[in-house]
């Protein structure tokens, strides 16, 4: 006559578990996005701390950009490219703690890829491959902080 609790919860437990199940394609996404933001702190730090012989052997236009490249966009470089790689790190270890680290990062690097596609010279100095970089920057940074949101709603991350 009264239904069987001990069923019941067997049921809504076995409903949560399906509803958490992450496919291999979760960590597949989380180690990429690692491995693309740990090659853009590695851009940055060489693009930050390039010797002046380096520097010298470079094209005229190509020095120009670089050694004018102003301090904000420096620093949206280096916000973009930490806060990508720790959500990542986040994302790996399920954390919702990723998720605003992927908004930051997003609006760092689309902020400082399209301060370079329009305020600078660069497509005109570096050619298709500038714009090339550019769209693939925004469109990963975008992609990151949307799967990061979708795995949040899906109960993925805690």
């Amino acid at each position: 006559m009264f239904p069987n609790i001990g069923n019941t919860t067997e049921i809504r437990n076995s409903m949560n578990e399906q509803n958490t199940t992450i496919p291999k394609s979760f960590r597949i996404i989380a180690v990429i996005g690692l491995i693309w933001n740990g090659l853009g702190i590695l851009n940055f730090v060489g693009q930050t701390f390039m010797s002046e012989e380096t520097l010298a052997a470079m094209p005229e236009d190509q020095q120009a950009l670089f050694e004018n490249v102003p301090m904000w966009i420096t620093i949206l470089f280096a916000l973009a490219v930490i806060t990508g790689t720790l959500g990542c790190i986040g994302l790996l270890m399920k954390k919702s703690w990723a998720v605003p680290l992927f908004l930051v990062s997003m609006i760092a690097a689309v902020v400082q890829m399209l301060h370079g596609l329009f305020m600078t010279e660069m497509v005109s100095v570096m050619g298709t491959p500038a714009i090339i970089t550019t769209f693939l920057v925004i469109i990963i940074s975008i992609s990151l902080y949307w799967y990061s949101r979708q795995c949040k709603a899906k109960g993925w991350l805690s």
